[in-house]
């Protein structure tokens, strides 16, 4: 796949920022369509939030080396980009139409990706002329700082697709995981919602407050997910014998009945209880400066992986020993 110097941002919200943030600093050029009308100056907003996280990360003073362009129309920010990121709302109806639109004035080989957090690509192609070279590239906020990108392919998705945008996404910096069943949500997201359902029962209960739930996680296994994961960590919890004894230890436990499967009703009195708590988790601090601390821990946290070549920490080496030969897509 030729390097991509010039990519099409469609929806420019915080996802679409995100990955005009990540894609700038490595000097591909924005084209980017949002049909708000203040949407220009929220992007170029955000962009400059970014700056510090992008200078501390990549040791550059510039957060996009790369053109910016904010075009009047969906099809003219496509003209001319070598790959389409949309970054539209989750609704299935907006993004089918928004994929019709964009296959219908694209060349054929210009792959079409969606950052859909959980929606079928088979539906999202389902009007498209080229149905092959549209996938699922499912990014995690700040998309300019996190790795991770889910890449799905639907039903008439070529493999060749899924081949050449996952290059693309290790050539920005990102750790492609190709998942590799169609299924709602994906992987990361199913496993996200798991937690945030219990957490929603946990405080409709008046079990615990949300700064309570954040601290059961942020001082324990939030600091075993950041290398290992859950399965591998469980792996050590079995001693010598690993997972068949640490099933054999505790799976009588997971028939337990503590957690609960679906989600609460969200009524005004939850979503009450959810605004305090945050709020008084937030301690004054507006959402930007809760960003920059974000993105500062984030950083940190990586750097030290870095040194022991695991988890996002490995990508952070490969992508910087890429980058130093000039390696890209």
């Amino acid at each position: 796949m030729s390097r991509i110097t010039r990519l099409a941002i469609i929806g420019t919200g915080v996802i679409g920022a995100g990955w005009a943030a990540r894609c700038l600093v490595r000097g591909i050029d924005i084209s980017a369509s949002d049909p708000a009308p203040d949407a220009e100056a929220k992007l170029r907003a955000a962009l400059q939030n970014a700056r510090p996280a992008a200078a501390k990360l990549y040791g550059s003073d510039a957060v996009a080396p790369g053109n910016l362009t904010f075009a009047d129309s969906v099809e003219a920010a496509v003209d001319g980009a070598g790959f389409v990121q949309e970054s539209a709302p989750e609704r299935e109806d907006l993004k089918r139409e928004l994929h019709a639109r964009i296959d219908a004035v694209a060349p054929p080989e210009v792959i079409i990706a969606s950052s859909s957090s959980g929606l079928l690509p088979t539906h999202i192609q389902a009007d498209c002329r080229h149905p092959e070279r549209i996938v699922i590239g499912h990014p995690f906020n700040p998309v300019y700082l996190l790795p991770l990108c889910e890449v799905v392919g639907g039903e008439k998705t070529a493999p060749e697709t899924i081949e050449r945008a996952c290059a693309f996404y290790r050539s920005i910096g990102m750790h492609a995981l190709h998942v590799r069943t169609e299924i709602e949500g994906y992987l990361s997201d199913r496993l996200q919602e798991a937690v945030w359902r219990e957490i929603l029962h946990l405080v409709k209960d008046g079990v615990a407050t949300t700064g309570e739930l954040d601290d059961a996680i942020r001082y324990g296994p939030g600091l075993r997910w950041a290398f290992m994961g859950t399965n591998l960590i469980f792996h050590m919890a079995g001693g010598d014998s690993g997972m068949r004894h640490m099933l054999h230890q505790f799976g009588p436990a997971l028939k337990l009945p503590w957690t609960k499967l679906e989600a609460p009703e969200l009524t005004d009195a939850l979503i009450d209880r959810m605004v305090a708590g945050t709020e008084a988790q937030a301690e004054g601090r507006t959402v930007k400066e809760l960003e920059r601390l974000r993105d500062n821990c984030l950083i940190d946290i990586m750097r030290a992986l870095e040194k022991y070549d695991i988890g996002a920490g490995q990508v952070l080496g490969e992508d910087a020993a890429r980058r130093k030969t000039g390696g890209g897509s």
